[in-house]
């Protein structure tokens, strides 16, 4: 419960506030069973007379009680009622709790004595009947008085039943109230929280490097920002509601039943006994399968990311069939263990249902021989039955949260998990500023391995990419090219040696800073839904139209997206769907242009291109942003041969570097590559 409490720590106030309602919602409560007894054994058995001591007495009773007395008793009595017309009053205050009772012992005996028509005469004999005898006779003298009174007893009753009922109402109306506002404070209090939860977690999960996301993976920090939170938010609900009030009701209660019916109290305990081995029972049956639960649904969540993600080529290859049984398998484990614990908790409710029943009628039972005995009275039994279910409602509602608490508690772990996660890649304390640097990226000496890689991925990388001019990167697949740029933004830190750019070191200036100086252009072209506009001005909030069209020109977008109805404004789906590859492409290439940037970083982003458009869109790079840092991986030697330096890597080093021309000449890995892809013509060097 601690683990889920502590999100809610800033907002103690609220708790506090909570907790008070709680305290009223529990006096309430135990307060209408009071008034319950009240009505059967005062209302209905006594007639609406409260107390054995006579609001009023004629003069004849007056004086023969007062006859009976010793002088102490009769100064006492005397000082308790005055003469209003022949008619004895009782002057005492309610309120005036000790000498009612004083009064109440001196008054019971001999009114005992006058009901028994003075055929008991001596005190002590009197005082050896039972309490609830002296008590049960005394109301029978107060109603035979009243009668000689001429008191309308009816009326008299009514009177009393009416007060009781509204009292009733009044306090079942604020227990209504203050539950009412209980609810509402704890759905705002868990609303709030798994807000501010879901904002950390976002913003924790925006600092991760790419170690990190690849740590936890995709399908696992979605698990944990949507099912994770709502487990939490659904026990904040309820955990003032039941795991806090619970308690607090069952203490209350177990205090009513002990000054209610002592002689009973041990049918609440055997009835706790029960509950607790029921609880006990369930929790070592059902726990371990919700600590699996939320593993299971990570589970779930990947295999139908991949699903999705993969839907075209599940369908190119027919392996639908083979997808579905994955699917099915990753569900049917996790419907299993819902069905387990469901069948726990549906268990849970008969037997609970079948013990509360059976201390019913255990109670009744003790209770009837009781009320036979003349040592209870029927209301006193109805409020402890009633006392006695609040208990065992009161661990009833502990063993359900016993059961939901464990599950929101591994969610609490498991966002703790990445909150409390340390992100590899931060900024400095005080990092530098750039200054008016061109935008000169050099490479001193880089190596870089993966996390828990054996082999280095880079090694020993030594180049500088000079600003206005363009440096290529070719290699074979998986020689580490992309793994070199992304460097260079930070998605991952070098192991050794150093980048800088303008001669300050990477590591030395915020992120912020740095990558607002890169535009960047992945692999797979990530497009956002929204419209097209907004996917070119993504990086550069503030660019106007004459921008966003200059970019897309440069980018040879322009012209498909004014063939489209809404030009501009037209929609993009999630995730780019709704646009060719080529298209989707070219729009990330207009992104990162209309930034503005001094590096333009280009990670093999022309394959899906024709080489028509690939020319056309190098040439306009040249022409509009020839004085800014240009770095292009290539697998297609057409895009890059022009390039002022090109680097060749083979397997995580540079194997060379230099022009087009000398490479073919010096560099025999470049050209193998260039003879699988060029005719004679391009390899001579010739202009396309």
């Amino acid at each position: 419960m601690f683990k889920v409490l502590k999100y809610a720590g800033d907002k103690w106030y609220i708790i506090l506030f909570i907790i008070v309602m709680l305290f009223v919602e529990m006096y309430c409560e135990l307060t209408l069973p009071e008034y319950t007894s009240d009505i059967v054994d005062v209302g209905i058995k006594n007639q609406g007379i409260e107390s054995p001591v006579p609001e009023r007495l004629t003069s004849d009773t007056y004086e023969q009680i007062a006859a009976m007395m010793n002088d102490a008793d009769r100064e006492l009595f005397g000082s308790c009622y005055g003469n209003e017309d022949g008619i004895y009053i009782l002057n005492v205050d309610k309120g005036d709790r000790d000498r009612l009772k004083a009064l109440g012992k001196i008054l019971l005996p001999v009114e005992m004595i006058i009901m028994s028509q003075g055929q008991i005469s001596d005190m002590n004999v009197v005082g050896a009947y039972p309490e609830y005898m002296l008590e049960a006779a005394g109301i029978e003298f107060v109603k035979k008085e009243y009668d000689r009174l001429d008191v309308d007893m009816d009326k008299y009753q009514m009177d009393y039943l009416k007060l009781t009922a509204v009292k009733m109402f009044g306090v079942a109306m604020l227990a209504l109230l203050v539950s009412v506002v209980v609810g509402y404070a704890s759905t705002r209090l868990a609303a709030g929280t798994a807000r501010d939860i879901r904002k950390k977690v976002y913003f924790k999960v925006m600092e991760f490097s790419n170690e990190e996301i690849n740590k936890f993976s995709t399908a696992s920090l979605i698990t944990r920002c949507t099912n994770d939170i709502g487990q939490i938010q659904m026990v904040l609900t309820m955990i003032f509601s039941i795991v806090v009030f619970a308690p607090i009701m069952g203490v209350g209660a177990i205090v009513k039943v002990m000054h209610s019916a002592g002689s009973m109290v041990w049918t609440v305990v055997v009835a706790v006994v029960a509950v607790f081995a029921l609880i006990v029972v369930l929790m070592v049956v059902a726990m371990p399968k919700f600590k699996v639960m939320q593993k299971l649904i990570d589970e779930l969540n990947l295999v139908s990311r991949e699903i999705l993600t993969g839907i075209p080529v599940i369908r190119a290859f027919g392996r639908e069939r083979y997808e579905e049984e994955r699917f099915d398998n990753a569900s049917r484990e996790l419907m299993k263990n819902q069905l387990f614990t469901s069948g726990a908790m549906a268990l849970m409710l008969p037997t609970m249902m079948f013990i509360m029943n059976g201390i019913s009628v255990l109670i009744i039972w003790v209770g009837a021989g009781e009320i036979n005995a003349g040592t209870l009275q029927v209301g006193e039994m109805m409020a402890f039955l009633t006392y006695a279910m609040q208990v065992v409602m009161s661990f009833l509602m502990i063993s359900m949260v016993s059961i939901i608490l464990p599950r929101a508690a591994v969610s609490a772990d498991r966002i703790d998990e990445v909150l409390e996660s340390r992100t590899l890649i931060t900024d400095k304390d005080n990092p530098v500023d750039f200054g008016d640097g061109r935008g000169d990226v050099c490479f001193s000496h880089v190596s870089f391995t993966y996390p828990e890689a054996k082999e280095e991925a880079l090694k020993d990388i030594d180049f500088v990419a000079e600003a206005g001019k363009t440096t290529a990167i070719i290699g074979s697949t998986g020689c580490g090219k992309s793994t070199l740029v992304n460097l260079i933004p930070r998605l991952f830190d070098v192991n050794e040696g150093k980048i800088t750019i303008d001669g300050i070191d990477i590591r030395d200036v915020s992120m912020k800073a740095l990558r607002e100086r890169i535009g960047f252009v992945p692999q797979k072209g990530v497009l956002f839904s929204g419209t097209i506009a907004s996917n070119i001005g993504f990086g550069n909030a503030s660019a106007d139209e004459k921008e966003l069209e200059r970019a897309a020109a440069i980018a040879q977008a322009d012209e498909f997206i004014r063939e489209k109805d809404k030009g501009y404004e037209s929609e993009i789906a999630q995730g780019g769907n709704n646009v060719s590859g080529g298209q989707k492409q070219r729009l990330a290439i207009a992104r990162a242009i209309a930034k503005n940037p001094d590096i333009y970083i280009f990670d093999d982003c022309f394959s899906a291109l024709d080489y028509r458009t690939d020319a056309k869109l190098r040439r306009a790079l040249k022409e509009n942003v020839g004085e800014a840092t240009v770095i292009i991986v290539a697998q297609r030697i057409s895009t890059i041969m022009h390039a002022d330096k090109i680097i060749v890597l083979d397997d995580g080093k540079i194997v060379g570097s230099g022009t087009h021309e000398g490479l073919m000449k010096n560099n025999e890995i470049y050209r193998q590559i260039a003879e699988s892809q060029l005719s004679d013509t391009y390899i001579r060097g010739k202009d396309m």
